[in-house]
């Protein structure tokens, strides 16, 4: 039986017996033409590890493997870029099947290398909507169901905002390809944004499909920017798409099946989602992400953080303001709105004039600011947007409310806001510099001394004693600051 040959080979046995040249396979064509372009000589086919080409072969060193740059090496100065460290250098492929072939990552020496673009702040806008949506749903479902409901609202969307974050920390927005992604993901954002009072109704599908497409749609988005460039941050990006699309499943089956699941569903899938980035992405079969090693700029995330937490405090005094032009003009309502700015003031305050400097110091000088980005930025601050959002419902509560009888979901919300905003700043100050403040350990102390006597006052007297608190706290570090010598002219 005659054995079957392709049409190439019969191609070039014709070719060969006309012309009398000899017509090489297609990988000794490759490998002649490989030496012809780098300067081996000698026999170089494929698998023979002895003939390494001598030039065009693109190396970094091991930092920069670790933190993810590719070929933009922004070390040094610049604050938290992990680079500079001599080391052995390992092979960077030049070519890949999969992804764009234009770099899209930040510049290394740039003045826009850690700078907050306008893109990414337009992006933030979207969220002013969120966090109102979240307030109204909250403030109109004050029970336990309610506040679980609440919770995994507010960790959803801080999960969607840090993550574009991050990306946009890696990649350059200037680009138009990234930017024109920023805005799609605004859109789609604006979308969730707007079916959050229904998420747990007749909008859940809604909610959903917007969430699973804001996540898996930007780090796809990733891991093709990433494949060409670099290949290791590349494979940290592959290992988070896969506990995205796991959650992503149960997002949608929550949506889909009976209301009594929605809870349950959408509860696993958040914690598997938190979940993934303390274990640092671990894949079976593909190992776990250096996070901790991360080449990041500190400076960026610092101030995209700082940057987000006036958004908040913005939408506290934007919930406060509607519920005041909705009510007449009277005493208790006066006083209502001047506690809800002067908790604002207290709340800005404990943040920018020392804490938000030593955060944005300690990432910029760590030797590993993956660790600070993942614990303080990532993490911590959710507790601190919590917070922020229960304070704002808090305040419609007071004016809303000032005389009213005391129950319990009015006392957990006026104490709760200023407890859970001390606390997230007890534990970022304890990361980024390894200090615990007794004026804030105080300030918690006090607050759960003032929750004892919740049921003995109205809602306006309790929102003044927990407004006390947090100017207390404040005023305590500021003196504190000042009289040990640690004044700066950059605070605030």
């Amino acid at each position: 039986m005659k054995s079957k040959t392709s049409w190439g080979e019969r191609a070039m046995k014709t070719l060969s017996s006309t012309t009398g040249m000899t017509v090489f396979p297609l990988t000794r064509f490759a490998a002649s033409l490989h030496r012809t372009r780098t300067g081996v000589k000698g026999p170089c086919l494929p698998r023979n590890r002895s003939c390494a080409p001598q030039t065009g072969r693109i190396t970094r060193t091991t930092a920069d493997s670790r933190g993810g740059l590719g070929g933009r090496g922004r070390g040094g100065r610049g604050g938290g870029r992990m680079g500079g460290v001599s080391s052995p250098t390992k092979t960077v492929p030049d070519t890949a099947r999969l992804g764009f072939r234009r770099n899209l990552l930040r510049p290394a020496d740039a003045e826009r290398a850690d700078r907050v673009t306008y893109i990414e702040l337009f992006f933030d806008l979207i969220f002013i909507l969120a966090l109102t949506q979240l307030s109204r749903y909250l403030y109109e479902n004050q029970s336990w169901v309610g506040a679980l409901e609440s919770a995994i609202l507010v960790l959803a969307f801080w999960w969607v905002w840090i993550y574009t974050t991050w990306v946009t920390n890696w990649l350059d927005p200037v680009r138009l390809p990234v930017r024109g992604v920023i805005i799609g993901l605004a859109l789609v954002g604006l979308v969730m944004s707007t079916s959050i009072y229904e998420s747990f109704g007749d909008r859940g599908l809604v909610f959903a499909i917007a969430y699973v497409s804001l996540q898996l749609g930007r780090t796809a988005f990733m891991v093709l920017a990433l494949a060409r460039h670099d290949r290791a941050l590349h494979r940290t990006f592959v290992r988070m798409l896969v506990w995205l699309s796991v959650a992503a499943v149960l997002w949608i089956l929550g949506a889909l099946l009976p209301l009594g699941f929605r809870l349950p569903l959408w509860i696993l899938a958040i914690a598997i989602e938190y979940l993934s980035a303390s274990l640092a992405f671990r894949v079976p079969g593909m190992g776990k992400a250096a996070v901790d090693d991360w080449d990041l700029s500190g400076p960026h995330i610092a101030e995209r953080s700082a940057l987000f937490v006036i958004i908040a405090l913005g939408e506290s005094f934007l919930v406060t303001g509607f519920a005041f032009v909705a009510q007449s003009i009277s005493v208790a309502g006066v006083l209502g709105m001047l506690l809800a700015f002067v908790s604002g003031v207290a709340m800005w305050w404990l943040y920018f004039d020392h804490g938000e400097r030593a955060g944005s110091r300690a990432i910029a000088s760590a030797e590993a600011p993956g660790r600070i980005a993942r614990l303080a930025y990532t993490y911590v601050h959710a507790v601190l947007i919590a917070g922020i959002v229960l304070v704002s419902v808090a305040d419609k509560e007071v004016l809303e409310h000032p005389d009213a009888a005391m129950s319990l979901s009015t006392a957990v919300t006026i104490v709760g806001g200023p407890l859970l905003y001390l606390v997230g700043l007890l534990l970022f100050r304890r990361v980024v510099a390894r200090e615990l403040l007794v004026s804030h350990l105080t300030g918690v102390a006090a607050l759960l001394v003032v929750f004892a006597f919740a049921f003995q006052v109205s809602p306006l007297l309790l929102g003044a004693m927990t407004t006390a608190v947090l100017v207390t706290v404040a005023a305590w570090e500021t003196i504190l600051r000042v009289r040990t010598g640690t004044d700066e002219p950059e605070a605030g």
